[in-house]
């Protein structure tokens, strides 16, 4: 079973930047697609990105896009979100999540698609 493990969550002023890692145990990295997502007090967790296997395929909420880039290395079974621009309305818990599947497009969206998650790392914006 894959097991993920983040870090790289802090305090940051708005305007800021942030790196988020995800090191995942396991020989099957390189064949899962990889996804964030962020849980805000009181509110569901929901989408933030994914990325294929291959790192062909990525994926955005639109509330995100063109502030945070997912990348990974599967040389060092490590998922990455690049955050810029960070906003106080980004301030939540980010999880990330493996799918044991190459890529489901659109479907990487769905909570359900990912069969295990990390523990979070908090982020918190300052305005």
């Amino acid at each position: 079973q894959v097991q993920l493990v983040e870090s790289g969550g802090g305090l940051v002023q708005a305007g800021g930047s942030l790196r988020l890692a995800c090191a995942a145990s396991g020989r099957t990295f390189s064949s899962y697609a990889m996804g964030w997502f962020r849980q805000a007090p009181g509110k569901e967790r929901d989408f933030v990105a994914a990325i294929s296997s291959s790192s062909a395929s990525t994926l955005y909420a639109d509330s995100v896009k063109g502030r945070f880039t997912i990348s990974r290395d599967n040389a060092k079974n490590t998922v990455y979100l690049q955050m810029t621009s960070l906003k106080p309305e980004d301030t939540a818990v980010y999880y990330c999540a493996s799918a044991p599947t190459i890529w489901m497009g659109v479907r990487q969206k769905e909570k359900r698609v990912y069969a295990a998650w990390g523990q979070g790392t908090q982020v918190t914006v300052s305005s």
